[in-house]
């Protein structure tokens, strides 16, 4: 469904959003990546201006709930280095191979990640982009381009395929035109979308691909894969942790700990964390400490299948408690497939696959997938 402007109500760290537990903000961390200090501030930020917890969003994004002190929340984001343009906060939606560099893969993306950001906040035009325009970066693992991100680029043998909402469009470009080309789309979407939210929304797409010529079939993009949950063998000897973190709910404590192993941190689209260039040593004994503290290295775990919205008390929308009944299933290790629980049919944080159940007023129903 399209929806005007105004009524793009996404959050950001100084655009926040009123919950029913209080105000709200997003942190955009491109390619989810952030550094053992960001982590570490923005977990003291939530102890001392917030409720004391970060969400993982499923764009690899941070959430702080329960805002007592937005002033106080935005100046320690700004002073964290994770709001370098206040006009751009909202639209720096970038997924990236959380792995990339590390382990597989046909290209390092990340120094990618960093170009399409600098790029997206030096146009003027960019800005206008809705809350929910996501890019993807995929470095040929197939592991973000069925996010079906509104635009992005996927690593295919020496060339990168364009896409667009998830298909790939045929066009091929050399690797140092991706970012040049996923701007270019963007930049055409934003004034030409009218009260289109996302490129799916769109039904004549030829004009955003103007100039480019299709020269390939194009690529089946599989769906995307569970989590990277366990020890994990870098392509270069060392190791990387992952860690999927129930419900997406991560205690300033547990962030404080993950911070405290002094490396880099990749939030992942599935709600997951990664701790990577780990000598073996070091990984032993973070895996020692940081498993008792609640997280999951267990890539068997019913965790890795059942997510949930916020649900009430946190959402004034809600129908019932959706993350107990999640909590309830996931303990009972009875989860066939994989489940995402809300509490109404706007469905938030949906998984890009998975059986929808929404709250009614007997029980949980499936709930159709988006047109």
């Amino acid at each position: 469904m399209a929806r005007s402007r105004k009524d793009d109500a996404c959050p950001g760290a100084l655009h926040l959003h009123q919950a029913a537990d209080g105000a709200l903000a997003r942190i955009r961390l491109p390619g989810g990546m952030i550094t053992p200090a960001q982590l570490e501030s923005l977990a003291e930020t939530a102890e001392r201006f917030a409720a004391g917890i970060l969400e993982l969003t499923a764009r690899g994004n941070l959430q702080v709930r329960g805002i007592t002190d937005s002033a106080a929340l935005a100046e320690a984001v700004a002073a964290a280095g994770l709001l370098p343009s206040p006009s751009h906060e909202l639209v720096r939606n970038i997924v990236a191979s959380p792995l990339s560099g590390r382990l597989g893969g046909r290209a390092d993306v990340r120094p990618w990640v960093g170009e399409l950001d600098h790029a997206l906040q030096a146009d003027p035009v960019l800005a206008d982009l809705p809350g929910r325009f996501m890019f993807s970066i995929d470095d040929g693992t197939a592991d973000v381009s069925g996010l079906a991100a509104d635009v992005g680029v996927h690593v295919v043998d020496d060339d990168v395929a364009l896409l667009l909402a998830g298909y790939d469009t045929g066009v091929r470009l050399d690797a140092d035109e991706a970012v040049a080309a996923m701007i270019t789309v963007a930049s055409r979407f934003a004034e030409s979308r009218g009260t289109a939210w996302r490129i799916r929304e769109v039904n004549d797409r030829a004009p955003l691909l103007a100039g480019f010529t299709p020269v390939s079939a194009a690529v089946p993009i599989p769906a995307p894969p569970r989590p990277p949950v366990g020890w994990i063998e870098q392509d270069d000897g060392r190791v990387a942790l992952g860690a999927a973190v129930p419900l997406g709910v991560l205690s300033a404590r547990q962030a404080q700990f993950v911070a405290a192993v002094d490396a880099p941190v990749m939030i992942t689209p599935w709600r997951s964390l990664l701790v990577g260039d780990l000598e073996e040593g070091l990984a032993d004994t973070s895996l020692r400490v940081l498993a008792p503290l609640g997280l999951v290295f267990d890539n068997t775990s019913p965790w890795l299948d059942v997510t949930a919205c916020v649900g009430s008390p946190g959402c004034e929308r809600s129908r019932a408690d959706v993350r107990a009944e999640a909590t309830r299933v996931a303990e009972s290790g009875t989860v066939a497939g994989t489940v995402h629980y809300v509490g109404c049919e706007r469905a938030c944080g949906r998984p890009a696959v998975a059986e929808v159940l929404v709250a009614t007023g007997d029980g949980y129903h499936p709930l159709p997938p988006p047109s």
